[in-house]
């Protein structure tokens, strides 16, 4: 029996299961960011990379602030790397993804206060210590009872110990706990690891394994956020 819910947030509620590698690539393209796909993909990482290292993003920032930090730090590395690219796309794509992020969370926001409602929501969530001033800015940050950020605890998915956080936060079994989330690798096999069942929103990853086969055992597969609600019903 379910009796409450882990949540993760990037490319689950702000995307409806969208990679933002991909949401950021389409709109480098809609910009006429000229570059390869290959070129954008280790831009990303490496801003990736820099935003959890270097001490950029601080608490009060929303998300357009991440955003044009994370834009700012992919165009600094393919500039270094020889590729032309002009720095006024970063304001242009910040917004434009900002704009897309707003909508998508607002399309969730329901579902989400649907299930308050009826469970306590824990967020478990890579991310730069201001999750909960943008949840607060994108008006969910009532749903959640509790949130698990990696930038606070010192754990970063895949490590099951930040999920096992959610866990006791909860103060349920790992069986009585389902884990929603978007990533194969970060959300649904740690979540499994740990006993909880999964719900794995696969809409569109970007450079990630996925099963080839079935579904694995205690994994359920949606393709939009909105039919959460339904396969929790399912689960009991």
């Amino acid at each position: 029996m379910i009796k409450g819910i882990l949540f993760d947030y990037g490319g689950t509620i702000d995307t409806n299961g969208l990679h933002w590698a991909h949401v950021l690539w389409e709109a480098y393209q809609r910009n006429h960011v000229n570059v390869s796909k290959d070129a954008f993909s280790e831009a990303y990482k490496y801003g990736e990379r820099a935003l959890a290292i270097k001490p950029l993003v601080q608490p009060q920032h929303v998300f357009y602030d991440v955003l044009f930090l994370k834009l700012t730090e992919q165009f600094s590395f393919l500039k270094r790397n020889g590729h032309s690219v002009d720095d006024s796309a970063i304001e242009v794509i910040a917004r434009e993804c900002n704009e897309f992020a707003h909508t998508t969370v607002t399309n969730a926001k329901q579902v989400l206060e649907e299930l308050a409602l009826e469970y306590p929501l824990v967020m478990v969530s890579n991310f730069y210590g201001n999750i909960n001033n943008i949840l607060a800015d994108f008006g969910i940050a009532g749903c959640f009872q509790n949130v698990i950020e990696s930038a606070v605890v010192g754990v970063r998915k895949p490590d099951p110990r930040i999920y096992q956080l959610g866990i006791d936060a909860l103060g349920f079994q790992p069986g009585e706990c389902v884990v929603v989330g978007d990533s194969f690798s970060k959300d649904i096999q740690p979540a499994r690891q740990l006993g909880c069942p999964a719900v794995w929103l696969n809409v569109a990853g970007w450079e990630e394994t996925s099963p080839k086969l079935a579904t694995p055992e205690g994994v359920t597969e949606i393709t939009d956020f909105a039919h959460i609600t339904k396969v929790l019903k399912s689960l009991g």
